[in-house]
């Protein structure tokens, strides 16, 4: 098996070994991205995106802006990076020194990788071009493990798979299924780490039983509506090893077309520039 990892400044891969260190100078005849498009601008970072079947999209930054970091994570993995945008939001949130991602789809991985070196932040942000299952057997191997593991994880079901390969890794569960995500997810969290994501409402209970299969347990729920009148089309959820009371709150975008809650504003506005 071979997980492919490319860092401009660092190779951290070695056959068997993850994060194993070739301290090498920056190589200047190394080819770079180059790169036409208009990037999504937020305020301390861009996202190019041209190459990814999954745009930025709110999914995305709600996940990003809402998981917990009271715990002060030291090791965080972003499953199905995209275009590196939450991992991007982390970093920008916390000081952990390892934010680590891994994206099976090839151009998606290419475009992380792109937006992780052109951050502030690069060096804590590494990717794997990997497939979820497995990069967990890897880190199995090696007795690693993760203090914060978050997931924006394809929920469509097969049924309505388009032609393009790149669109259903993003979009469908065919390409990692709610059972093999909490499964890994169980195998390589910490004892005491938090596992955060993001699905649409009509999967909550579901998803939930799930993860009690696998002895994760929800701690907190968020459920999201477009505006008032709408019905819930998200839920935000965090999982742990241990059982507590479980804290539920609920989240307004939309006061009207545009018009944004405060709550949501409050929740937004260090990343989004017109916040």
């Amino acid at each position: 098996m071979y997980i492919n990892v490319y860092k401009l400044d660092y190779w951290f891969f070695k056959r068997n070994k993850l994060r194993t260190k070739l301290k090498t100078k920056r190589n200047n005849n190394l080819k770079k991205y180059i790169i036409k498009e208009q990037p999504f601008i937020f305020k301390k970072f861009k996202i190019f995106q041209a190459n990814t079947a999954m745009k930025v999209g709110t999914d995305g930054v709600l996940l990003g802006a809402w998981c917990p970091l009271k715990s002060k994570p030291n090791k965080i993995l972003d499953i199905g990076s995209g275009t590196g945008l939450i991992s991007l939001m982390l970093a920008q949130r916390s000081n952990a020194t390892i934010i680590d991602s891994i994206e099976i789809e090839e151009k998606s991985f290419e475009q992380t990788v792109t937006n992780f070196e052109n951050s502030d932040w690069h060096d804590r942000l590494y990717c794997y071009h990997s497939s979820f299952e497995d990069f967990f057997v890897e880190i199995l191997e090696e007795k690693e493990n993760y203090d914060l593991i978050i997931s924006n994880p394809p929920f469509y079901t097969d049924t309505f798979e388009s032609k393009k390969k790149e669109r259903n890794y993003a979009r469908f569960t065919s390409s990692l299924s709610f059972e093999d995500l909490l499964y890994g997810v169980s195998k390589i969290l910490s004892k005491k780490g938090i596992f955060t994501t993001i699905i649409p409402f009509k999967e909550e209970v579901n998803f939930i039983n799930l993860a009690k299969q696998n002895k994760l347990y929800v701690r907190e729920i968020c459920r999201v509506k477009g505006n008032e009148k709408s019905k819930i089309i998200r839920t935000l959820l965090v999982f742990s090893f241990f059982r507590k009371e479980i804290i539920e709150s609920s989240l307004i975008l939309e006061k009207s077309r545009h018009q944004y809650t405060e709550e949501y504003i409050k929740l937004t506005k260090n990343f989004y520039i017109n916040m």
